[in-house]
């Protein structure tokens, strides 16, 4: 424990970052216990801001007008919130979204001459499809029977993912595992991050008295997808050149440094939750 102590003292960002992950756990956990609009008013802000943080990724490489992408975004989140979006629904309105960029650039090239269409298209449906659906599948989750266990587990299963990922790897790792992308992530690291992952799944359902494989599963994929999804958001933030995609989160970064994992996480976990369901 002292050892432990004085780890902590030596470091002040680690500390930081503690101190930060605390307040993050709390405010995850307590929205999905509480549920309803509380969750969905807390899902609705991260990704709004994650959201914003992907189009200043965009902004660096392309030229593209933010109105569009942010409001489809909040208009997606919104009518998930309320019930008003089926799957079904969310993946139609993507597409009208799609084809009301491309008639506003139509609009545009009548106007001034000019049109940015495949740009403006791409990034759209990007920024929708990588922020936006992951969290709106999470206010769906959340809705259903067993909703709150599910993503209780989900969100336990990265978080100890990255937490073992970054102590193995910084005490053991000795092969880098993707050094053009992220040069301290080491095998060690991943297979860390993903045996824990793998074990607080089985652990939480030995806590909820649940069958164990549909959260060993939910473990094990999300200790290799999260992990993943960690280095997709790196490649993204050095095409980009940049360090962090914010600083809203002192000690992390931006949202999108601190829920990457979650995004292609909370993907499977609803492919998982249909199937058992």
């Amino acid at each position: 424990m002292e050892k432990l102590k004085e780890f902590f003292r030596s470091s002040p960002d680690l500390q930081l970052r503690a101190f930060s992950s605390i307040f993050i756990v709390l405010a995850v956990i307590g929205g999905i216990v509480l549920g309803g609009h509380i969750w969905s008013a807390i899902v609705i802000l991260i990704a709004m801001l994650s959201l914003w943080e992907f189009y200043k990724l965009q902004s660096a490489k392309l030229s593209t007008s933010p109105a569009l992408i942010m409001v489809s975004g909040l208009f997606i989140l919104l009518g998930t919130a309320f019930g008003l979006m089926s799957i079904a629904t969310i993946l139609c309105s993507i597409s009208a979204i799609a084809f009301i960029a491309l008639f506003l650039e139509v609009l545009k090239r009548q106007v001034s001459g000019e049109s940015n269409a495949l740009v403006t298209m791409g990034a759209t449906v990007a920024g929708i499809a990588y922020v936006v659906l992951p969290w709106s599948f999470m206010i769906l989750i959340r809705s259903r029977e067993l909703g709150a266990m599910f993503l209780i587990t989900l969100f336990f299963c990265t978080w100890s993912c990255d937490v073992a990922a970054y102590f193995v790897g910084s005490h053991l790792g000795r092969n880098l595992l993707c050094s053009q992308v992220s040069p301290h992530k080491t095998w060690e690291g991943f297979l860390g991050g993903a045996a824990a992952s793998f074990m607080c799944g089985g652990l939480l359902a030995l806590l909820f008295s649940f069958p164990p494989m549909p959260l060993l599963l939910m473990g094990l994929l999300c200790g290799i997808a999260g992990q993943l999804g960690d280095l997709g958001e790196s490649v993204l933030k050095r095409e980009a050149g940049v360090k962090d995609t914010g600083s809203i989160i002192p000690g992390h970064g931006g949202l999108l440094d601190r829920f990457d994992s979650i995004l292609v996480n909370g993907t499977l976990a609803f492919v998982i939750f249909e199937l058992v369901g």
